[in-house]
């Protein structure tokens, strides 16, 4: 069983910025890829960034130049910078795992971020 421990999130206005942090209760060398979803009211879950493996990172095109995904192998933990934050951003923000061994996903509980126009 893995649990992700998310935080940050919150209000802020267009153009800013906030920082999501999200730990893992197991080793980073047993994480297949990690990263961020998001769902906003009535519509699906969607990737906004990732990492895998050695390092790869990917984005949705929507965030690209904007988000930078981070991983601190030392803790477990992978990190979502979001700049130029705008209104269609507001959403639900989930952390995501893949083990190297398992199939199954494994989900944080969550973490709003409303950004105001």
């Amino acid at each position: 069983q893995v649990q992700l421990v998310e935080s940050g999130g919150g209000l802020v206005q267009a153009g800013g910025s906030l920082r999501l942090t999200c730990a893992a209760s197991v080793g980073i060398f047993r994480i297949n890829s990690m990263g961020w979803y998001r769902q906003a009211p009535g519509k699906q879950r969607e990737l906004v960034a990732t990492v895998i493996g050695g390092g790869t990172t990917i984005y949705a095109d929507s965030v690209k130049g904007r988000f930078t995904i981070s991983r601190e192998n030392a803790k477990n933990m992978v990190i979502l910078q979001m700049n130029s934050l705008r209104p269609e951003d507001t959403a639900v923000y989930y952390c995501n795992a893949l083990l190297r061994t398992s199939p199954s996903s494994y989900w944080g509980q969550g973490t709003q971020v409303t950004v105001s126009s």
